[in-house]
Formats: C-alpha cells, structure tokens, sequence
C-alpha cells in the first residue's frame, strides 16, 4: 500500500456502517490522486484503487472523506461520516468507460473485505455512489464486477433468471418503488431509482423500466433478509444532518 495523505477530510460523527465504491471518472491514475489530494477541490476518499491493484491511502478510516455529497442510504444522510469510500481508477462514462481488470478486482475484494470485517458492515451496506446518489451519479457503473463480491459475502447476492424463486410479484408501479425504498434507495426520482438498481442489480438492460424480472430480482434481494442484519440497518433511520461534501 502507498500513502499519499489528502488534506480533505474532517471529523467523523457516526460509526462506520457502509463501504462506497466510485470509479475516478478521469482519464488516468495521476490525475485522479492529483484531484482528490487539491485542498481547492474539497473532495477526498479513503483509498484509491489502481487499475493494476495499487492501493493508495489518502485518509485515515478514523476521518470523514469527502466522497459522497449529497446523498441517502436507509436513512443516513451523512453518508460521509457513516461510511469508508473507495475510489476505484476507471475512465469512466465520460472518457471511455471500460472493464475492471483482475488485479484491480483482486484488490479491491480484499480492500473491501478488511473493511468489512474491521466493522462488521453488513453486505447490504456495500454499496456505489450511484446507489446512494442516484440522480447525480452512475459509478462505478454496469461493468462493476458486484457478483464477484457477492460471492465473497461481501456485498448482496445478485439474483438471477436461473434462481428457482424468481417469480415476478406483479407489483404496480407505486408497489415496485415502495420496495425499492423498503431495500435502501432515494426514490425520489422513481426512474433515476430504478436505473442505479439496474446497473447494480441487473445490468445487462439498465433503460429504467419496471419490468417483471427487475420486479423479480428486487423480490428476491428482499425475501431472504428477514432478521438478518442488513435487514435491520433498513428499519433504523438516523438524524444525521447534511451529507457534508
């Protein structure tokens, strides 16, 4: 691990109860680590992650990085101080968005289980920007491997059309949103919602309808978790303030 301390953090308010992974968006390592360490820019993460599988520290876990803005997930506000953020080195959508390589998977799969394990994070805690800011961002995008943690137990299973219960609940509209919400999402914006599921969830079709298997992988994210601990963090809702930067 290289450290390459930023100055864009601050205090901590809450504990530790999530993991958020971005892609950098830019077009390569240098600039990335050179953005998020600019006292003028205002923004920071805990660890960047190289496409070979660099890791890089830039804020203690202790502090509260600056990475996700305004934001919400099953009811934290200040995702920033309640979470550790991973900036993952990737073009992005803007500059050429491509596949994550083995080496850098490999390293964020065990970044991201020590996390996990330092604070107990439940894996429906591991979550994407987009995830907790759905109308204002799409990383790390539909080509993040999320499977590969799932099966580590480290982020939620991905549900799949060979699962034996995947039957569509033939939920309206209203009733597809208010289970979005039951599982973690804003859905203030229903399509914006539905997109950032889609690219988490099922991402081989993320155009934002409410279709009978995005209907059908929701059901099967929700029917499992009943008095697991991911379960009970959806039930608790925190005054937590802003979401800071």
């Amino acid at each position: 691990m290289i450290f390459r301390p930023s100055p864009n953090f601050d205090v901590r308010v809450l504990p530790v109860s999530m993991v958020v992974l971005h892609y950098t968006g830019m077009p390569d390592v240098a600039s990335a680590l050179d953005r998020l360490t600019d006292p003028v820019a205002k923004v920071s993460a805990h660890y960047v992650v190289a496409e070979d599988g660099v890791v890089v520290a830039l804020v203690d876990e202790a502090k509260r990085a600056w990475h996700a803005g305004k934001s919400w997930w099953r009811g934290v506000t200040d995702v920033n101080s309640a979470s550790v953020g991973i900036e993952i080195v990737n073009p992005g959508h803007e500059f050429g968005y491509r596949p994550f390589p083995e080496p850098q998977m490999a390293a964020v799969e065990a970044l991201v289980g020590g996390i996990v394990a330092r604070y107990r994070v439940a894996p429906g805690n591991v979550v994407g920007h987009s995830d907790i800011a759905p109308v204002r961002k799409d990383d790390p995008g539909e080509l993040f491997d999320w499977p590969r943690l799932a099966r580590a137990g480290l982020a939620d299973r991905i549900p799949t059309t060979v699962d034996a219960a995947l039957p569509d609940p033939q939920w309206t509209d209203a009733g597809f949103l208010a289970a979005l919400a039951r599982y973690g999402y804003d859905v203030a914006d229903p399509v914006a919602a539905t997109i950032a599921f889609q690219r988490h969830f099922r991402p081989g079709d993320i155009g934002g309808r409410i279709d009978p298997e995005t209907r059908g992988v929701l059901l099967a994210l929700l029917r499992p978790c009943c008095g697991s601990p991911s379960c009970r963090m959806r039930g608790r809702r925190r005054s937590t303030g802003s979401s800071g930067r």
